[in-house]
């Protein structure tokens, strides 16, 4: 059955995508004037893309068949980079990071959580081992440093112990002559009671009225119990009866689950791609080396000498086996060589052109105004041709096929064949471009009485390898261990983005139709670390070819939970953490050398165990306009300078993201400040919509923090009046609250004295909240 329905899911997303595809070739190239309809045209693709994302990444988790697996897989790569063009393009179009579509919504017929762009599970899947063995190794040279936090030892005083010995004594003893009190007032009480019923005797009329006011008592409170309940569902603050259990279906789908991780992760490839070895191998290099052979005669006869062997990067023997002539294949060879002389004059030409482009400056003002006159067009994709390719492969193989034969839909042995068989046919290649190029030379030695110039280029490889900086020769290993001792990489602590929850912005629109800009939702905000930092530091084929943010700031208040994102960037993606905040470089690797080896040891170890995220707290003391008497021992603006190259080093293949978190952004020198950062999301304080929401599926901030804590839920805590009592305060404000009242005795109390809300105002009272006048600052 799951099969079946995640193949449904797959085939409907391919639909889907097929639709849209053909809807960007009609509509995406007409320019359009009308910059409304153009974010409407943007708005409903992105939506679009998103669902088309969402069952895609659904069906590519759940179905075990590899070969399916790896062309939804091509596919989901080229919808989420498009996904990350379309919010490029909006972005510009609106001069805003957040966009308010509810209207688009209201036409869609669809619900925010439609839109929620979600996270691919794969991220972490197919890297577990390796972050696994990672983070043991992580724990075990923290542990060896003395770096694993623990909680502090404090000592005590012979008197302090003795007087906490007699308090506990004196509370015993109050308790046991409480108790014994009790008993002996019990036993008074019964001893009046019996006599009192000898000399007066029984009366039934009593006894049937006690029974009958303890009956009407327990029936009514069961029946209001139950009318509450049922309110509360019927508001949406309560989960159903049939919800809060988790169903016997549940539970087989979870066990179906675990099945279907063990099913993907079986690799049957292998086993056929060391039997095709073992079969064909032998017959595929003897037909190589007769080509390759044949294709030097002729060159011999018709050209009068022996051609070069085609160097590794230009494809080796496949330029030479390629179907040309030979006279084809040895003017291709020579027209390599003039290329590069060709490069070398157009160098030369660019000083004079330079001199020209005050006047092209003028004519390109002119284009841009027929540009404008024009009106908007979309730019082009680098995605496109990914998801034709998957949707026409999709329609080739999958769209029509019988697969009634196959029950258990883990494989098709013939078409893992025909994948493999390139692989073996490309590493025999290699194999026997190392043999026929060394037989290459013999013959020129033998025939011509040439010999080959590479010696000369191995002595010019080593100059450039001699003048490498000193830290190459030291492995990975060893840097990584420097760099924890150090406290410069630090581990991530375990929270996903859903743990990050807030509601969406219902009246956004509104808002901006009467000249209102409203403040960002907590939604949004996920929404954006999704976009910028999640997908793209995940996927490598994303990263490479998508427009990447390389630096993101998270600005706010705090206690919003800007470090709370950083860790969730991690999670998601498995990537290393890199700690450069100004606190915690001061005193480590002094001097401009010392920092530069600092920032090179970090960029060969982020680069090499990519993903990494190198997070800068406070990030507004590099850029400081004045540092403070205080913090002149730390050295804060020693970073300034270096970080633009440190971001220049960081290529499109480099899955590296800075991250700065900051509370006092306007502190800070602003050019320089927004040079570095591309990127800048604010983090406002929870609205009342996120502190208590609408829809009971989803975990509200009160609830969530108060349950993550071990406390329980009754009709005696009003959680939406927390919600509406604590305006202003941030989610860091509610987390203390809520973790100084669930103390480990008022835990144990709970069952006979359930939470009351009374208990969370006092504590959260004493606390201070963002005032209006330090939000405005912020926008």
């Amino acid at each position: 059955f799951s099969i079946s329905t995640y193949n449904k899911m797959w085939t409907d997303a391919q639909k889907d995508l097929d639709i849209q595809l053909r809807r960007e070739r009609e509509e995406f190239l007409q320019p359009e004037k009308d910059r409304v309809k153009v974010f409407k045209m943007l708005a409903i693709s992105y939506i679009k893309y998103i669902q088309i994302f969402r069952n895609l990444e659904m069906s590519h988790d759940q179905l075990v068949h590899q070969q399916k697996r790896t062309v939804i897989r091509q596919v989901l790569d080229g919808v989420i980079g498009r996904i990350l063009e379309m919010k490029k393009e909006m972005v510009e179009l609106e001069n805003s990071e957040f966009h308010y579509i509810d209207n688009i919504l209201e036409d869609l017929k669809l619900l925010p959580v439609d839109t929620e762009v979600p996270i691919p599970r794969y991220f972490i899947k197919e890297n577990l081992e390796v972050l696994q063995q990672r983070e043991k190794v992580l724990d075990q040279i923290l542990l060896n440093a003395g770096l694993q936090t623990q909680k502090p030892v404090k000592a005590m005083t012979f008197e302090e112990a003795i007087k906490i010995i007699q308090v506990a004594e004196r509370a015993r003893q109050g308790r046991c002559r409480a108790a014994f009190m009790k008993r002996i007032y019990l036993e008074e009480k019964k001893d009046r009671q019996t006599k009192l019923q000898v000399q007066m005797g029984p009366s039934p009329d009593d006894a049937a009225t006690c029974i009958q006011k303890v009956w009407h008592g327990y029936i009514q409170r069961k029946k209001t119990e139950k009318m509450r309940e049922e309110e509360m569902i019927f508001l949406g603050m309560n989960l159903p009866s049939h919800l809060k259990a988790m169903s016997i279906s549940q539970m087989r789908a979870g066990q179906v689950n675990t099945m279907q991780g063990e099913g993907q992760a079986r690799h049957e490839e292998v086993f056929i791609k060391d039997k095709l070895k073992e079969t064909e191998g032998f017959n595929i290099k003897e037909t190589l080396q007769d080509q390759i052979s044949q294709c030097f005669i002729e060159c011999r006869h018709i050209i009068g000498k022996f051609p070069d062997y085609p160097a590794e990067g230009v494809g080796g023997s496949m330029a030479i086996l390629s179907q040309k002539t030979p006279e084809q294949v040895a003017a291709e060879l020579d027209a390599k060589k003039e290329m590069a002389l060709h490069k070398k004059a157009q160098k030369e030409k660019k000083g004079k052109e330079e001199g020209k482009e005050k006047v092209k400056g003028k004519k390109t003002q002119k284009t841009g105004k027929k540009e404008e006159e024009e009106g908007w067009k979309m730019a082009p994709s680098n995605f496109l041709s990914i998801m034709e390719e998957g949707n026409s492969q999709y329609k080739a193989v999958w769209q029509n096929r019988d697969e009634g034969w196959d029950f258990l839909q883990d494989h098709d042995p013939e078409l893992i064949k025909e994948e493999k068989r390139e692989e073996v046919e490309e590493e025999i290649r290699v194999q026997v471009d190392e043999l026929m190029q060394q037989k290459l030379e013999n013959l020129k030695l033998a025939v011509d009485g040439e010999k080959s110039d590479k010696r000369k280029k191995g002595r010019k490889s080593e100059k450039v390898r001699a003048a490498m900086m000193s830290l190459a020769h030291r492995t990975i290993d060893s840097l990584y261990r420097e760099l924890v001792e150090e406290g410069l990489l630090i581990k991530a602590k375990t929270v996903n983005l859903s743990d990050y929850v807030g509601e969406y912005s219902y009246l956004g629109t509104t808002l901006r139709q009467v000249d209102i800009e409203p403040m960002p939702s907590l939604a949004d905000v996920r929404q954006l670390i999704a976009l910028y930092g999640i997908l793209p530091l995940g996927s490598q084929t994303v990263h490479e070819k998508a427009p990447v943010v390389k630096a993101l700031l998270l600005a706010g208040p705090a206690g919003v939970g800007k470090k709370m994102l950083v860790h969730a960037i991690c999670t998601e993606t498995g990537a290393n953490l890199f700690d450069l905040s100004a606190s915690n470089i001061a005193g480590k690797y002094p001097g401009k050398n010392g920092l530069q080896m600092m920032l090179h040891m970090i960029l060969k170890v982020a680069k090499h165990l990519q993903p990494s995220v190198v997070w800068i707290g406070d990030t507004e003391k590099i850029f400081s306009k004045a540092v403070l008497k205080a913090e002149e021992e730390m050295n804060p603006k020693r970073l300034e300078k270096i970080l633009p190259k440190f971001l220049k080093a960081l290529k499109a293949q480099d899955r590296v993201l800075l991250v700065g978190t900051t509370r006092r952004p306007f502190d800070a020198n602003l050019k320089p400040f927004c040079k570095v950062y591309q990127k800048i999301i604010l983090i406002p304080r929870p609205d009342y919509a996120s502190r208590f929401g609408k829809y009971f599926k989803r975990f509200l901030l009160w609830k969530h923090i108060i349950l993550q804590n071990g406390g329980a839920i009754t009709n005696l805590l009003n959680i939406s009046c927390l919600a509406k009592v604590s305006d202003g305060f941030t989610q860091g404000h509610i987390v203390q609250a809520v973790q100084a009242v669930l103390s480990e005795l008022r835990l144990l109390q709970m069952t006979r004295k359930p939470l009351r809300t009374a208990e969370f105002m006092t504590s959260l009272a004493r606390q201070d909240p963002v005032y209006k006048e330090e939000e405005e600052t912020f926008k």
